[in-house]
């Protein structure tokens, strides 16, 4: 799974540790992994924000070692599913991808009964908030890695 938002230094970046480390938790982390991207050059190289690191450590997950980087063409060929944090992402990312590539990418909150119900299928980016912003943000996007667990499962994918 490749999770895309803007510089990946906070949504993406919680997305890939929450992945990784609910994975292992079911015993799927030899099967199922993450990684992440932005459709920006604006934050490649650096480490999260700190404020995404703090938001994921109470959660007991590290992410502190995740460098940005920004998607590249190959990446619509490497991964099963690319998924979007938000809307103006998934138009980026469809733009971008070759034709064959385009049914694998999807918003990763519609794998969340919950918001999915809700009808608010983006994650909004809490860059420009202050720091009480990130832990919603990491619930929201928890709950849509749980939801995609469950997915893979039932599709009997993992």
């Amino acid at each position: 799974m490749l999770f895309v938002c803007t510089g990946n230094i906070c949504r993406s970046s919680l997305a890939e540790g929450l992945l990784n480390a609910l994975a292992a938790e079911a015993g799927l982390a030899s099967v199922v992994t993450a990684d992440s991207a932005g459709t920006h050059d604006y934050e490649v190289g650096d480490p999260p924000d700190p404020r995404s690191i703090a938001a994921a450590k109470r959660r007991g997950i590290d992410i502190s070692d995740q460098r940005a980087r920004q998607i590249e063409k190959p990446d619509f060929a490497r991964f099963d599913l690319i998924l979007a944090l938000d809307r103006g992402h998934l138009d980026i990312l469809r733009r971008m991808a070759p034709p064959a590539a385009r049914t694998r990418i999807r918003l990763l909150m519609e794998f969340s009964p919950a918001d999915r119900a809700g009808g608010d299928l983006d994650v909004p980016d809490p860059y420009y908030g202050d720091a009480s912003g990130f832990d919603p943000v990491r619930d929201q996007i928890e709950r849509g890695v749980v939801g995609l667990l469950a997915y893979l499962k039932a599709e009997e994918l993992v």
